[in-house]
């Protein structure tokens, strides 16, 4: 069996994220993992367990998470299934939300708050340094520089290796790096949901990986007889699939995270991975309503 056979996630090709450190571009997020709401343990344990290693075996090297996912449950069953880590295996965390309960989600920028999360962080990952933390928010009641400055101080103390931000404006992007190097940008963006665009142009353009999460929606575009279902029957593949592709080939800079708690659906993202659209299915998705 050939390697791509057999980790078919490495067909999406690498990035180098803030230059120097590769991943595989297809992914995996683990927002999934934890109860409904993102919230508490999961409903089968040992199944997320069976997800998280399966995801290694096909390829996959990075795999993003957050301190909020459970919270704390996400990373947790990370180490639990993966530690000691295999040497390409990049595990993402973020920082910035607090969680009061089920469904619920507050900003909480104060550096005092980021970097005690990262420092719980690191023992609940079974790290000595998180590669890439992400600022989760940006909470408006705080500066932006005492945000980033945090940050700053837990890269100086060899505690995170590189910084990425969440849901940000090209403006807000230019505003940290004035502070210090953004290595990735995470926001909304799929098939569906584009608004993002103007910060995927941006992230291109500097070589900034843009890591979309919610890569898979496709709301109205895969209705019955719609344009994403009619090539998807066309291919033999999954509308979601198809959104998958559309985003590794939108951009060299793309990092789709798509997350799952059951084994089948882990391998029928990762065989996203496979599927290579022509210029014309490109242009047919990119012109679809």
């Amino acid at each position: 069996m050939t390697k791509l056979a057999s980790e078919p996630a490495r067909a999406s090709g690498e990035f180098a994220i803030g230059g120097d450190l590769p991943v595989v571009r297809l992914g995996y997020g683990a927002m999934q993992i934890p109860g409904r709401g993102v919230w508490g343990e999961p409903r089968d344990h040992d199944e997320v367990l069976r997800v998280l290693r399966r995801a290694v075996e096909l390829g996959v090297t990075f795999i993003d998470t957050a301190d909020s996912y459970g919270p704390e449950v996400s990373e947790r069953l990370i180490r639990e299934a993966l530690h000691p880590y295999p040497d390409d295996l990049v595990i993402a965390t973020k920082a910035g939300l607090m969680r009061p309960g089920s469904g619920r989600w507050e900003p909480n920028g104060k550096p005092a708050y980021l970097k005690g999360q990262a420092e719980k962080s690191l023992p609940l990952l079974g790290l000595e340094r998180i590669e890439l933390f992400q600022l989760h928010r940006i909470d408006p009641k705080v500066p932006l520089v005492d945000q980033i400055g945090a940050l700053v101080e837990l890269l100086s103390e060899g505690k995170i290796g590189r910084i990425g931000l969440s849901e940000v404006s090209v403006s807000e992007i230019e505003a940290a790096r004035g502070i210090v190097p953004i290595a990735t940008v995470q926001n909304l963006y799929n098939l569906s949901e584009r608004r993002a665009e103007p910060v995927v142009e941006y992230c291109q353009r500097e070589g900034i990986g843009f890591i979309p999460w919610f890569p898979m929606a496709t709301g109205a575009l895969a209705r019955p007889g719609g344009p994403l279902q009619r090539m998807a029957d066309d291919l033999g593949a999954a509308p979601s699939q198809l959104a998958l592709a559309w985003l590794l080939q939108r951009s060299p800079v793309m990092l789709p995270i798509p997350g799952t708690s059951t084994v089948a659906h882990l391998e029928e993202n990762v065989d996203a991975a496979l599927i290579k659209l022509t210029p014309e299915q490109l242009r047919q998705l990119d012109t679809a309503t």
